[in-house]
């Protein structure tokens, strides 16, 4: 996380799981948790809490374990999964006494927001981004080897944290992703394939089938990691206006690439559920 995050207080909480760095906007509508993707950091929102919606709303990051500043996993096969991941998540959403808590997750954070949904009655929406809400047949929502291998391999070469920041945020992506890749815990990567690999955690397609929390989908219309059909197919109970968004000129991480596009949708989510 660094101190990339402008107009922010940092901090640390404790959990069951280590030490997690939380960074927190002034704002004081919604509680809005950020939760990044595989081998990066909270930096990669600075775009949104940059935005004057920021002041608005109460916006928190988060650098999961093995991530950032956040400590490395005592026991790596208890929290290196999608189910663990979610219970530090919703560890630090009871210790930051957050309250009618919007979740925004981008790729793997998007898969762990729909795990919080499935195990807690506390998240009042979520947004995702990136995320293929997966089924019994994990490929189906993905075009091919997500980053050819290189998400589930245990040691990166200097050539390869640089191919996965681009592959991810694109060529505009900058030197702190890089460095984000390079610090992740090396068990991570291989520790969360096994667990996937194994099936735990909830099946997220029927999760979000049968839940009548607010989801709202927002991907890159030119993502080449996921597969965009398969998410427009997905039946969901509540999706917000009816339709998975699908901003132009975008790849994976729209909330980078496409900022001003990305914000208004969000502002737009998130002045819905304050209604609500």
């Amino acid at each position: 996380m660094g101190r990339i995050m402008e107009r922010t207080i940092h901090g640390y909480i404790n959990t069951s799981q280590g030490k997690v760095a939380v960074a927190e906007s002034k704002g004081g509508d919604l509680d809005v948790l950020f939760i990044h993707g595989n081998s990066t950091c909270a930096g990669v929102f600075k775009k949104q809490f940059a935005d004057p919606l920021s002041e608005i709303h109460h916006f928190v990051g988060l650098d999961l374990p093995g991530h950032g500043e956040s400590d490395d996993a005592v026991n790596a096969s208890r929290t290196y999964s999608r189910p663990g991941l979610a219970d530090v998540c919703l560890e630090t959403v009871d210790k930051l006494n957050l309250r009618k808590t919007v979740i925004v997750g981008w790729s793997l954070g998007g898969h762990v927001a729909i795990e919080m949904l499935s195990r807690s009655k506390s998240i009042a929406a979520i947004l995702v981004v990136g995320t293929p809400p997966v089924g019994d047949k994990m490929a189906d929502g993905f075009r091919g080897r997500p980053l050819g291998g290189l998400a589930s391999k245990a040691e990166l070469t200097a050539e390869e944290a640089d191919q996965f920041a681009m592959e991810v945020l694109g060529a505009c992506a900058e030197p702190f992703v890089r460095q984000a890749v390079e610090r992740t815990d090396r068990r991570f990567r291989p520790t969360l394939l096994v667990a996937a690999a194994k099936g735990e955690g909830a099946n997220q397609r029927s999760v979000l089938g049968s839940s009548d929390v607010p989801v709202a989908i927002i991907n890159g219309a030119d993502d080449h990691i996921i597969n965009l059909d398969y998410i427009d197919s997905v039946e969901y109970k509540n999706l917000w206006c009816g339709r998975c968004f699908r901003i132009p000129d975008a790849a994976h991480a729209p909330f980078w690439q496409a900022p001003e596009a990305f914000n208004l949708l969000l502002s737009s989510f998130l002045g819905h559920i304050a209604d609500s």
